[in-house]
């Protein structure tokens, strides 16, 4: 159940006009009075005998007891309270108590005799609508001082003792949701989503990876929004705007947003935060050289989404929270740049996970650079194709950073950040079908790989895997991807590397219970530790129909195969 405050109004009479319309697009169906102040206000949608000035004039008595000069500049306020989608339609009756419940959490009417007059309007099955005037009997103003929140917590009451579909409780990190006049809007010219919700996710996508402010505000450009800056005298940028080319106003001129209306981290003062300098353990090391294809961008970054994943185990709270944030622009930059069949699943996993990025913790920035690097690459090297290294490279990043949406859900669980867990849960799990997309060929290409091993090398890895991960071996042995898993164990010792104790390495890097198959994430992670190229078909020592593949140093070195601190080839 959701509350919603609304910005206060001076005409009564204007706003029961709305309420007790045909709607802008005739979706008000028997408007009526479900509750007033006292029960027995009259109901201009039952009784043909009453208009709306009559109510009107009834709630705002109060007001005009006062002295004209001491009255309110805008007296009207107006909340609404909207069943979740799937819950049961309510009786009159329980809306009614629902209402009386609100207003006097909110403070507009407390149960004191002397509150303000109100009504509750229902033309709808899953919502009302309450309006109320902002002069009590008495004639003072109410105290509905932070009346959003206490309306929050009311109805999360409220939800428990009617049966109700529990919303998670917010902390007033989460970007501001489009105004009904908005959806209205949106769907006047048959749009799927507000300009609002567009811009936000423009936005986001173009502060993902940049590395300066005129870099945002080019990307900005180039994503054909329009843009406004607030210059100050000394010629510095203060904030920005930005609007769509085709929202326009009544008077025909561009809506234009403020970032921090978008979503509080997309302000220019939070945005550059992210540029701070590195912190002094990264400062430290080297800046590696940029890389120019989309497979050794996501290699780099499945590197530095494993080391944000030991941060989360080991790091104090701003440098996880700065770890979490700078996650959601690596799938914006994931989900710019992967090809078409993953591409839907990886939106809307940034889409979700963006709720996600957001705590009351402040991210100490600084600890992200390897993360924030990655997230450049990604969009510097370009888009990538479905197939080949850029395919399998791919699917190698995705599965890591599932694994990294995951322990931001668990650690927003642990912080009691029920919204932020349940957005980092959401996003892992179109992250588990962007997978499922990306991974098909290549772990169809290595299965049958895997398939076409010796039986004696079969055996060999199999028992392998049984001296490794003694606790694993026949729950991995009968999934579907275990030849896969076989035939990278084959190419780790081609390569030079000693499988066994790669499977211990593996396993121990990450938890595997909320793997679908743990063969598909030992798979990646193998071929990421022993520098393996993603893409099968890239192996040096790859087979032919019919061959045995022969794994001893002897044969490597027959078969031109590269010694263990050599890169493998790669395409």
């Amino acid at each position: 159940m959701i509350p919603s405050i609304h910005k206060q109004g001076r005409d009564t009479t204007r706003l029961l006009a709305y309420l007790y319309g045909p709607g802008r697009r005739e979706e008000h169906t028997d408007p009526h009075l479900a509750a007033s102040y006292d029960g027995l206000a009259p109901d201009p949608g039952r009784n043909p005998n009453t208009t709306l000035d009559d109510l009107a004039q009834l709630l705002d008595e109060p007001l005009h007891l006062l002295p004209q000069d001491t009255r309110p500049t805008t007296h009207v306020w107006h909340a609404s309270v909207r069943a979740a989608p799937g819950d049961r339609t309510l009786t009159d009756t329980e809306w009614a108590d629902i209402a009386r419940r609100v207003i006097s959490a909110t403070g507009i009417d407390p149960g004191d005799g002397a509150g303000c007059r109100w009504a509750a309007v229902r033309h709808a099955d899953d919502h009302i609508h309450l309006i109320a005037t902002l002069v009590r009997e008495d004639g003072r103003r109410p105290d509905h001082h932070r009346s959003a929140k206490r309306a929050q917590a009311e109805c999360r009451h409220i939800e428990t003792e009617y049966g109700l579909h529990r919303v998670a409780p917010g902390d007033g990190t989460a970007a501001k949701r489009p105004t009904s006049a908005e959806r209205h809007k949106a769907q006047r010219h048959n749009r799927q989503r507000t300009p609002r919700e567009e811009l936000r996710e423009s936005v986001r996508r173009s502060v993902a990876g940049a590395a300066s402010e005129e870099e945002f505000f080019d990307r900005l450009a180039a994503a054909g929004l329009l843009i406004r800056r607030r210059i100050a005298p000394s010629g510095d940028t203060l904030g920005y705007t930005v609007a769509l080319p085709g929202d326009r106003n009544g008077k025909g001129e561009p809506v234009f947003y403020s970032g921090s209306k978008l979503a509080p981290d997309l302000s220019l003062p939070r945005i550059r935060e992210r540029w701070t300098q590195p912190a002094p353990d990264e400062a430290q090391q080297p800046t590696p050289p940029p890389v120019t294809e989309p497979a050794s961008a996501r290699r780099r970054a499945t590197t530095a989404a494993w080391q944000a994943l030991l941060v989360t185990d080991h790091g104090d709270d701003g440098v996880i929270a700065a770890q979490i944030a700078v996650t959601g622009e690596v799938l914006d930059a994931l989900a710019k740049t992967s090809a078409a069949h993953t591409r839907h699943e990886l939106q809307a996993a940034a889409t979700a996970f963006e709720r996600a990025s957001r705590s009351h913790i402040r991210a100490a920035h600084g600890h992200d650079q390897a993360l924030r690097r990655a997230a450049r690459d990604l969009v510097h090297s370009g888009s990538a194709f479905g197939r080949g290294e850029d395919g399998a490279t791919t699917a190698m990043l995705i599965d890591t950073v599932f694994f990294l949406a995951i322990a931001a859900a668990n650690w927003h669980a642990k912080k009691q950040h029920a919204q932020q867990a349940a957005a980092a849960q959401q996003a892992a799990e179109h992250l588990r079908a962007a997978y499922q997309a990306a991974a098909n060929q290549p772990m169809t290409v290595l299965r049958e790989r895997g398939r076409r091993l010796a039986p004696s090398l079969q055996r060999h890895e199999a028992s392998v895997l049984r001296h490794a991960l003694p606790d694993l071996a026949d729950r991995i042995l009968v999934e579907p991807g275990w030849p896969a898993l076989a035939a990278t164990l084959a190419d780790a010792q081609t390569a030079g590397r000693n499988p066994a104790s790669l499977l211990v390495k593996a396993a121990a890097r990450r938890e595997l219970d909320t793997a679908e198959r743990v063969s598909d994430v030992l798979v990646w992670r193998l071929r990421r530790m022993a520098d393996l190229p993603a893409d099968p078909q890239n192996f040096p020592g790859r087979r032919t129909r019919g061959n045995r593949a022969d794994s001893s140093p002897a044969r490597a070195a027959q078969t031109g195969t590269r010694p263990a601190n050599s890169s493998p080839r790669r395409r």
